[in-house]
């Protein structure tokens, strides 16, 4: 309590997502950056989810807009069944297939779900998603010109009524109103199309983050056009493109979806593909204690490690690029993307084509056309195989020490791509490669043991950020993906 109190009067946005500030006397709940006067300690009360805040009766602030915050590293780099219920959560899977398949998904019953959710957040999943729902709600009524019966739906209320009183009880506006505050001197997109803001805690730096997307674009999927990454999106009900431009304080996004359902699972998926939610002061603070590594942070802080809007998708393309260059890398998946993939029409008349193909048509696929070493194809085809059958989770709720285990099942996987697909598609920020060239190049330069196992050693002192170690070691490297595209 007294180090909440101390973040909130100290207006630190480090903290924003973390918690959040509820003032007794207003009615109101903000996050601890909130510019408005700062509250008596006596007033306030802390919550650590906007919907525990709401569930007490309290209204989002108007100035912070605290349900817009950044969302709390602590789902990201934890591998617990609440981490993976917040994953999952955000990732729509409530509002498509309620708290029983939320339940079903983590192996747990709904009344161990809810109690632990509860006990951790102040909230259980229906409330939890109910927030997430209203915030929806406020993106679609404040940056299109759909009408609200639209936006409800898209949103994923069930009727009107119940939009309406969620909006009036969280945001103490009706939608209308919301809409006409935040229509002065604005433009509402066209529907189907939507801009705005993904917030981040600074530092960030962009230059591996970006270069690396564009460094490894598959043709057709992805592309680096007029200073944005873009790139094709498979969604629950339908598809999308997204652009993510990237700006000193925020990155800009705009996405344009065959169904507005999807917005909110496409912006989960936007903030997971480039790390937004990290807390980059916490991992570089423990990395800077490194002597090797402090020069290499104190000269770029604020790395993510880039990871993925599908995580299928990303292991297919790990084991496609299996001890091959970058460049091999990529035209073999966009053989495989032209062969295989389901074609779309770019709205903005760039270069993406197809949507990556999904396991169930990678399965189908007679492996003998594809060019690949017969190993490689056999390895290709059973992982397919594994993944469309479920055999395979790398799901955002998946339990990380079992799909290591079943990918290294696989006859042709080994430790480098089981832990590339543990960094970069689920997530996992302990996820480390020591048999990766690039890091066995820059352990050298650093004077850092090479071999495997001296080398993992070396790196304990890293944990439980070893994959953002690596990005340090990587940015040692004269290659595209440490830089931004000219």
């Amino acid at each position: 309590m007294e180090r909440c109190s101390r973040a909130v009067q100290a207006k630190d946005a480090r903290f924003d997502g973390w918690f959040y500030v509820a003032v007794v006397t207003t009615g109101i709940y903000c996050r601890p950056s909130c510019p408005a006067v700062t509250p008596r300690p006596e007033n306030m009360r802390f919550f650590p989810s906007a919907a525990a805040a709401q569930q007490a009766g309290f209204r989002a602030c108007k100035r912070c807009r605290p349900d817009a915050s950044p969302g709390s590293p602590e789902w990201n780099h934890r591998a617990d069944v609440v981490a993976r219920a917040m994953r999952l959560i955000a990732d729509g899977v409530v509002d498509r297939e309620g708290v029983p398949g939320l339940a079903a998904r983590l192996g747990y019953s709904i009344r161990q779900i809810e109690r632990q959710l509860n006990a951790e957040l102040g909230a259980g999943p229906l409330a939890l998603a109910r927030a997430q729902r209203a915030q929806t709600a406020r993106l679609l009524i404040e940056t299109t010109a759909l009408p609200m019966g639209d936006v409800a739906f898209a949103a994923g209320f069930a009727s009107i009524r119940a939009f309406n009183d969620t909006v009036r009880e969280v945001f103490a506006l009706t939608p209308t109103q919301l809409r006409e505050r935040a229509a002065r001197g604005q433009t509402p997109a066209a529907s189907g199309a939507l801009s705005l803001r993904l917030p981040f805690r600074a530092p960030l730096c962009p230059d591996n983050l970006f270069g690396h997307l564009a460094a490894t674009a598959v043709p057709g999927v992805e592309e680096w056009r007029d200073g944005a990454y873009r790139r094709t999106l498979r969604l629950p009900n339908g598809h999308g493109v997204v652009a993510l431009r990237p700006f000193p304080d925020h990155v800009a996004c705009t996405l344009t979806l065959t169904d507005l359902r999807d917005l909110t699972i496409a912006i989960s998926r936007c903030r997971r593909l480039l790390d937004l939610d990290a807390d980059p002061v916490a991992v570089d603070d423990l990395l800077r204690a490194d002597a090797v590594l402090a020069p290499l942070v104190d000269k770029a802080a604020g790395r993510r490690v880039p990871h993925t809007v599908d995580p299928a998708e990303f292991a297919v393309r790990a084991v496609i690029g299996q001890q091959v260059s970058t460049a091999a890398a990529r035209t073999h998946a966009a053989r495989l993307v032209a062969a295989h993939g389901e074609p779309i029409t770019d709205p903005d008349g760039g270069g993406l084509t197809h949507l990556f193909p999904s396991p169930d048509a990678l399965a189908e696929a007679d492996p003998s056309a594809l060019a690949f070493p017969r190993a490689r194809r056999s390895t290709l085809a059973a992982l397919t195989a594994a993944l469309a059958a479920g055999e395979i989770d790398l799901d955002v709720g998946s339990d990380w020490d079992e799909a290591r285990a079943r990918l290294a099942a696989v006859p042709g996987i080994g430790p480098w791509t089981v832990e590339t697909i543990a960094m970069r598609a689920l997530g996992d920020p302990d996820a480390f490669v020591p048999t990766d060239l690039g890091v066995r190049l820059a352990a050298a330069r650093l004077g850092l043991p090479t071999t495997p196992a001296a080398l993992i050693r070396r790196a304990a002192r890293w944990r439980p950020w070893r994959a953002y170690a690596v990005q340090y070691l990587w940015a040692t490297n004269d290659h595209a993906i440490n830089r931004l595209p000219v």
